[in-house]
């Protein structure tokens, strides 16, 4: 698989008022991203709520993603657990639905030991679909140091990391080792953020893109940032920064996806509620997305 660049979307999944999953509704945001120009498609991460999701449901999403994208730009599906057994069950059932690649977390509340988290994704490469490693200690309790980083990277298969430690100094490790070993080896691994608001200096460090929350509302600008930077043009990469950050701030106000829902949902676009245990935004926080979409120039519904 050829090394991946640009801007990803970690798709929602929109919900009906009831919770049921809006199906025609994940079909819409599919083709809406594609037309917009986005690069490739995250669908079953965090953002796609996939803990509250069952395994039917989960199945229904990725074949109906398959059939839409339909080999327009990748299709990375989200295949993480914290128990290996089904991880890899997880990862088969994307491989098998004809997904480009899976996404991997660190697997969450055991926090494992070093041994234990290169055994974890020697079975998802082993699999036999490319897989990019997921780093968000936020929500795993887990860091993966730029030194185990580079160690997972040399396993046959695993293509990327999604780094969302927050950490650019780790991010800039990671990229120089990366480089090194190209250098030595040939082996591509891609390394995007998985922060919105470290886009631009992830890439300026010579970063490979972005796997975004905003570009569910705004693929078409995000993906605009990404491409600027990557070409070099950082002068209209740090004006889109600028422009999108008040939305990367208002997009984070509350757990995610809680605030990206609502912003599709003012702007008309398929989202319905988050499932509990995730609850409404705040009704003052509602007034601060609804401001900065305004000032963005982005018509509410």
């Amino acid at each position: 698989m050829k090394e991946l660049r640009g801007a990803f979307t970690a798709l929602i999944t929109p919900m009906h008022e009831n919770g049921d999953v809006d199906y025609e509704g994940f079909r819409r945001l599919i083709n809406f991203q594609i037309e917009e120009g986005i690069d490739g498609l995250v669908p079953l991460g965090t953002t796609g709520e996939t803990p509250t999701l069952d395994e039917d449901e989960e199945e229904k999403l990725i074949k109906i993603a398959v059939k839409e994208v339909n080999n327009r730009v990748p299709l990375i599906i989200g295949t993480g657990s914290n128990d290996t057994k089904h991880m890899v069950a997880y990862t088969r059932r994307a491989r098998d639905l004809g997904a480009d690649a899976a996404l991997v977390v660190t697997p969450y509340y055991n926090k494992p030991n070093d041994e234990g988290l290169i055994r974890h994704f020697e079975a998802a490469a082993d699999v036999g679909i490319p897989v990019i490693i997921y780093n968000i200690a936020s929500r795993t309790g887990r860091n993966i140091s730029a030194g185990l980083i580079d160690r997972l990277s040399r396993i046959p298969g695993i293509i990327g990391v999604k780094e969302a430690s927050g950490d650019l100094n780790q991010m800039g490790d990671i990229i120089a080792g990366r480089a090194k070993r190209q250098k030595a080896e040939g082996k591509p691994f891609t390394v995007l953020s998985g922060d919105d608001g470290l886009t631009l200096p992830l890439i300026a460090m010579g970063g490979d893109g972005i796997i975004s929350v905003i570009s569910n509302l705004l693929p078409g600008k995000v993906a605009a940032l990404a491409r600027a930077a990557l070409s070099g043009d950082f002068a209209a990469a740090r004006q889109i920064h600028y422009e999108l950050l008040p939305l990367v701030k208002a997009a984070f106000i509350e757990t995610n996806p809680i605030p990206i829902k609502a912003a599709l949902n003012l702007a008309g676009l398929p989202a319905g509620p988050a499932r509990l245990p995730l609850g409404k935004l705040d009704p003052a926080n509602l007034s601060i997305l609804q401001e900065t979409m305004k000032s963005l120039g982005i018509a509410l519904k």
